[in-house]
């Protein structure tokens, strides 16, 4: 916590004594807010440590990630994973039904946030086959999903975090509930959602976040309530008011996430890309369905396909 010096006249002598007591309690503040932030500094270092695990299997292309960005200051892409476990007793593998690239730009001060449609068809680098892109994490976890990704969006992945079901709901619930603008009024496992700005705990906003069925949009609907609250996870978690719960926040983040984002990285983060975290762009790539064999996909054009890598490789600039 910084602390700023203030040039005080000399007291007359009636009030020195109101003005060391004032000045004591000033100092019992400053020594235990640096206290709690040095317990809350190696808290959260001790959790970065337990949830590291590095992406070493990757294979497409080598190299083609720069492990080195954040440590430079430069723009960094990282991949965001939101797997279909961790709730509900599920604890296997499973696949990876949220999938986002996210390029954050100091110069630009910008994040931009692109959702990739979990049945977009593509090669599965290191499986030798052209699959559904959810399923390069089933087959080869972060590795094979970061080489995939790569390869469809022709632009380096530099990083990832991946996280289940219920660490997503425990985090919303940590950060102290989050704010979305919903388009329009629907019901999802039991939750009524009322158009316009609403507020959601982190059931509501897993419920929120898993609609489809009633949006016009399928799909595409879904990805966008998806990047709604991981912006809105993002704004709170940079607001001064996690301070008090961020014990709350690294209990869900222990068992749910796993990331290559090292401590000395996320520190570097929080300090010189704050500003980047506070603007978020959200896209997402746009396919047509089509069925093959009876299993229903999503195409991607050219034309959609060359946008998308020209508006990712212009924020990774």
């Amino acid at each position: 916590m910084e602390t700023r010096k203030n040039r005080r006249k000399k007291r007359k002598s009636p009030l020195k004594k109101v003005f060391l007591t004032l000045l004591g309690i000033l100092l019992v503040f400053i020594i235990g807010a640096g206290v709690f932030l040095g317990k809350m500094y190696f808290d959260a270092k001790g959790t970065v440590n337990q949830v590291t695990e590095p992406a070493t299997e990757r294979q497409y292309p080598a190299g083609k990630g720069n492990k080195d960005n954040i440590k430079a200051g430069k723009p960094f892409s990282v991949l965001l994973l939101g797997l279909d476990t961790g709730d509900l007793g599920r604890d296997e593998q499973g696949r990876s039904d949220t999938i986002m690239v996210a390029t954050v730009n100091p110069s630009t001060k910008q994040t931009t946030l692109v959702s990739i449609a979990r049945d977009t068809y593509t090669e599965i680098i290191g499986h030798g086959t052209t699959d559904k892109i959810n399923h390069a994490y089933a087959f080869g976890g972060v590795s094979m999903a970061m080489d995939s990704v790569e390869n469809l969006l022709d632009v380096p992945i530099d990083h990832y975090v991946a996280i289940n079901m219920k660490g997503l709901k425990e985090l919303v619930d940590a950060v102290g509930g989050i704010q979305v603008v919903n388009g329009f009024a629907f019901e999802q496992d039991g939750f009524t959602f009322n158009e316009g700005t609403i507020s959601l705990n982190g059931e509501q906003a897993l419920a929120f976040s898993r609609m489809r069925y009633q949006d016009a949009e399928g799909d595409y609907g879904r990805q966008k309530r998806q990047r709604q609250v991981v912006s809105g996870i993002l704004k709170q978690a940079m607001s001064l008011s996690t301070l008090t719960t961020y014990q709350d926040i690294l209990a869900s983040l222990e068992n749910n996430m796993k990331t290559d984002l090292s401590w000395d990285e996320l520190v570097k983060i929080s300090t010189n890309y704050r500003s980047a975290l506070t603007t978020i762009e959200q896209e997402n790539l746009q396919g047509e369905g089509f069925m093959q064999d009876g299993v229903s996909y999503q195409a991607i054009s050219d034309e959609e396909m060359q946008r998308v890598r020209d508006l990712l490789k212009n924020q990774l600039k």
